[in-house]
């Protein structure tokens, strides 16, 4: 029996058989070629080349998968590499320089490309490194007439074991067969980790090493929750996985009895428990956990996942299926929020020593106002097909607010004037994560319809702790005291002009925090769609009286540690929620 620890990406535990899944292609051989052969070999690269486009557009238009929009253009960019004519020109002018056959050649070609690539200080450009590891493989499986294995054809259920996943590998598997995922690499915001959470495919990423230590066919657990994974368990561990699996699937099942109820405490406050996507696939979630809507859609997924900025149609098309999927509720969309840890292939990489603090969200959306027209016509477009709300991510003051609003009334009035029909009275709020605009939240609720608060980088930037730096990770604290008194500011100000006040950070869907918020005075928490029940259940168990007291005496507290160390009593006593 071997554990390994890696990071919880997706919850629940899942037992099964390993299939042990490689996308490596077989050696590639090098040898001579003769002048008279380098027409034949040119051929041969581009007949290769043009069995991957038809591949990849067969992943389009395959029976039975309607894919959304952020996978179509994960496939769409790919066919656009494989026909990108420099890519044509390099392999071609390697072949006629190098006098070797075209496998060598385009290898070669790759594997400089991808040192470059894997070394850039841009984190979007080392994210490119896999797009350009799968397109060059299916060219080079052609060439070798190897036949790569598709997860596609998954028959049986298992659980996936990897060092990795390609783009095209999570598009096209078949899901249902895939109970559970362990791989090396990946985190929380990989596009594993998020396709696992959207289908709630139990899954630890970041393990390091499952893929050497597994073996094809071996008893596996996974458990999704806590980030452990453990190769041929015991038969004492596997009764103790059995059990907790039982125990996990049945409080899902007494928890979706909550499915229709509204989440509303002992004394009558309606909570708006709403639903965080990436894709719009993910809506067949957000009804089956009992949404209130959608508290925030991250637009910027559309662009991570294509090497060009999407243009106007793709972008209505998206934001329109999720409108009309959910016509009876509010879908809060946020505007494209691009740069520090969330990079893609259009943003030029400046060299920034500190891009956390630098040229991001509504700051990179203000300084390119061809892209964020594009967007806001799309989102406008889309808002006659349902209850849209806008939302402009990092607000840091008034001005930036004032900008971004002046530039929707433009935008808008482009539209009317070409006869473009738009919702009236759009709801437009803004993320709290910056702590000026917590400090100014007095001012900024004049010009906003609702606030929404980001702990994720609210507490970042309180604390100046980088969330990923392993080394101070440790002081990254969601109930630090620093960090609650922002919270209590935002919350007041909000309500003292009228506005409800959410919360959409991770911290909305720590069960140990849910009387605290309520406590606080929050009208709205937005997670994933997993975690609402839970969430529903502590609301509907609790008085806004008694979560108040319990803020009181958090209030008073001098430490994070003291105020976890309460709450995890309180939550325990109480409400039966332990410290996972």
């Amino acid at each position: 029996m071997k554990k390994l620890t890696g990071i919880p990406a997706s919850p629940g535990i899942a037992i099964g058989r390993v299939y042990l899944y490689s996308h490596d292609t077989p050696a590639v051989p090098r040898y001579a070629v003769t002048a008279e052969a380098l027409d034949a070999e040119i051929e041969r690269f581009r007949s290769a080349v043009g069995a991957a486009e038809i591949e990849l557009s067969g992943l389009l238009t395959r029976p039975g998968d309607d894919l959304d929009e952020p996978h179509r253009a994960i496939i769409d960019a790919h066919i656009m590499m494989v026909n990108d004519p420099e890519f044509h020109e390099q392999v071609e002018h390697g072949l006629r320089e190098s006098h070797v056959n075209v496998e060598w050649v385009l290898y070669q070609n790759v594997q400089r490309l991808l040192e470059r690539l894997n070394t850039a200080t841009d984190a979007s450009l080392r994210e490119r490194s896999s797009d350009l590891s799968d397109v060059a493989g299916r060219v080079l499986s052609n060439l070798l007439n190897w036949k790569r294995r598709s997860l596609a054809e998954l028959d049986h259920e298992v659980i996936l074991v990897a060092h990795d996943l390609l783009p095209s590998d999570t598009v096209s598997m078949n899901k249902r067969m895939v109970r559970g995922i362990a791989m090396d690499s990946g985190g929380r915001t990989s596009h594993t980790a998020i396709v696992a959470r959207s289908f709630e495919i139990p899954s630890v990423l970041g393990l390091s090493s499952v893929s050497r230590y597994a073996e094809p066919d071996e008893t596996i657990i996974v458990d999704g929750s806590h980030g452990i994974a453990i190769l041929d368990p015991d038969e004492q561990t596997l009764d103790h996985y059995r059990r907790a699996a039982r125990e996990f699937e049945q409080h899902a099942v007494s928890l979706m009895k909550l499915h229709d109820l509204p989440a509303e405490t002992k004394d009558g406050k309606l909570i708006q428990l709403k639903a965080n996507i990436e894709v719009p696939e993910e809506v067949e979630a957000v009804l089956a956990h009992g949404a209130d809507g959608v508290g925030l859609y991250r637009s910027e997924f559309l662009f991570m996942a294509s090497n060009v900025h999407p243009d106007e149609e793709r972008q209505y098309n998206a934001y329109r299926s999720v409108l009309e999927a959910l016509p009876d509720k509010p879908v809060t969309i946020r505007t494209l929020d691009l740069g520090g840890d969330k990079m893609a292939p259009q943003v030029p990489d400046l060299g920034e020593s500190n891009p956390i603090l630098g040229w991001r969200a509504i700051r990179y959306c203000l300084s390119n106002r061809d892209v964020f027209r594009t967007q806001l016509r799309a989102l406008l477009r889309s808002s006659v097909h349902g209850r849209l709300r806008i939302m402009f991510p990092m607000i840091s003051g008034l001005e930036e607010l004032v900008a971004a609003l002046e530039f929707v009334e433009e935008v808008a009035a482009e539209l009317r004037s070409e006869g473009i029909a738009i919702a009236p009275d759009i709801p437009i709020g803004i993320m709290i994560e910056v702590p000026s605009a917590a400090m100014v939240s007095d001012i900024l609720a004049r010009r906003s319809h609702f606030f929404s608060v980001g702990t994720n980088d609210l507490i970042q930037y309180t604390i100046a702790v980088d969330r990923g730096n392993e080394r101070i990770a440790y002081l990254y604290q969601p109930f630090h005291p620093g960090v609650l008194r922002l919270l209590k500011i935002v919350v007041d100000n909000a309500h003292a002009h009228g506005i409800p006040a959410a919360m959409c950070g991770e911290m909305a869907a720590d069960p140990l925090a849910t009387v605290l918020l309520i406590g606080l005075g929050f009208d709205e928490l937005s997670m994933s769609s997993a975690g609402i029940p839970e969430v529903k259940r502590i609301v509907r168990s609790v008085s806004v009286r008694e979560a108040e007291q319990i803020v009181g005496e958090a209030m008073e507290l001098r430490s994070f540690k003291d105020v976890e160390k309460y709450l995890v009593h309180v939550m325990g006593e109480r409400f039966g929620v332990t410290d996972t």
